[in-house]
């Protein structure tokens, strides 16, 4: 067997720094997570604001604000006219499913209970590695099945934590409804978290937030327009209220910034699979915040999503075949106006075979 063929049967297995700033970047998405959350949460409690959609448009809007105009610094093909002569469309889209996955999610609360929204939204990950395997030919290992079932394993630790606490008393009016919601926007995510990380690893992060930002920006504000016009004009504004707009608004632009990165050196799959833990900070921070009961079951489904997490980043998924395009390293040299020629495609596990067969060869 030639040193080509046993390099493209390597395991794939990522070295332990590489490991190491996956799961850290991931939790620190979680975190900024949380964030929105206990932002919004103490929106509705202390003022008596529920204005998710005008929330979402400031991310938006901020994401065009400083992307878009970076986008539109550039010139020619990786230039804003280019790609919105060329792409538009296909950016349309991808903001009206981001936008309506964001909404389907929060408007599921007001009819269904927060077990079934977390139980419910894990079908973003087997929807991810479905449209991982269709569109980005992944192919997935035994552990990284094993790492699913621990992480999933997890969360339903934390719902029977949330049962035994009572935190399910809260039912909403029309469980069928609330539970489709869920569904739906779980789907949602996955559809764009698959375009997300096809964009980034084939074209650029910057390209991604940019166009992401412009339409999700025009989606959202039309929707705003339509459906809380007079929720806002209700708003008794104050420096309260301004500063939890602000703190909503700025976690959720860290999240998106950040999360392009991490699926460029990632997936979109194992990037939800450590936003799992998001829900147990947010009980953390709500057991001080808004009277939480503490159990220990919580700790346990934190470590139990950690190691499942750290196990899926620890293999790289396997790719048989690899497509002219763009390496995540080309892909990175694009954001900073390096753009160099273009190569074949790079996962992980592509990177580690190349030096592997460089080392060889000499």
């Amino acid at each position: 067997m030639g040193i080509v063929e046993e390099c493209e049967e390597y395991d794939g297995g990522q070295d332990a720094q590489h490991i190491l700033k996956i799961v850290v970047l991931g939790q620190l998405l979680s975190l900024f997570l949380c964030g929105t959350s206990v932002a919004s949460q103490l929106l509705v409690d202390n003022y008596m604001v529920d204005t998710p959609v005008m929330q979402n448009f400031i991310n938006y809007f901020l994401l065009s604000l400083v992307y878009t105009v970076w986008l539109a610094l550039r010139s020619g093909e990786n230039g804003l006219m280019y790609i919105l002569k060329n792409k538009w469309w296909k950016y349309l889209f991808l903001a009206i499913v981001d936008v309506e996955g964001n909404y389907c999610l929060v408007k599921a609360f007001q009819y269904t209970t927060l077990t079934s929204v977390q139980l419910l939204d894990c079908v973003a990950i087997p929807a991810l590695m479905v449209l991982s395997w269709i569109i980005l030919r992944s192919r997935f290992r035994p552990i990284h099945y094993i790492a699913v079932v621990i992480c999933l394993s997890g969360v339903g630790t934390m719902v029977y934590a949330d049962v035994l606490s009572g935190r399910e008393d809260g039912k909403g009016s029309g469980m069928l409804i609330g539970d489709s919601l869920v569904i739906l926007g779980a789907c949602l995510y996955a559809v764009s978290d698959i375009c997300q990380e096809y964009v980034v690893k084939k074209l650029s992060c910057v390209e991604f937030l940019a166009m992401l930002g412009l339409f999700g920006a025009f989606v959202s504000g039309t929707q705003l327009m339509v459906l809380e016009s007079a929720a806002i004009a209700n708003i008794n504004w104050n420096w309260g209220v301004g500063l939890l707009f602000a703190m909503y608004a700025l976690c959720l632009f860290g999240f998106y910034s950040v999360m392009t990165f991490v699926v460029l050196h990632s997936s979109a799959t194992s990037v939800t699979l450590g936003l799992l833990t998001a829900d147990i900070y947010s009980l953390f921070i709500g057991r001080f915040l808004f009277d939480y009961k503490f159990s220990g079951l919580y700790i346990l489904s934190f470590v139990m999503i950690i190691v499942g997490f750290t196990l899926y980043s620890s293999v790289a998924t396997y790719v048989p075949e690899f497509p002219p395009g763009r390496s995540n390293e080309e892909a990175e040299n694009n954001d900073m106006e390096e753009v160099a020629a273009p190569q074949e495609s790079a996962t992980p596990l592509r990177n580690v075979c190349r030096q592997l067969c460089t080392i060889s060869s000499e």
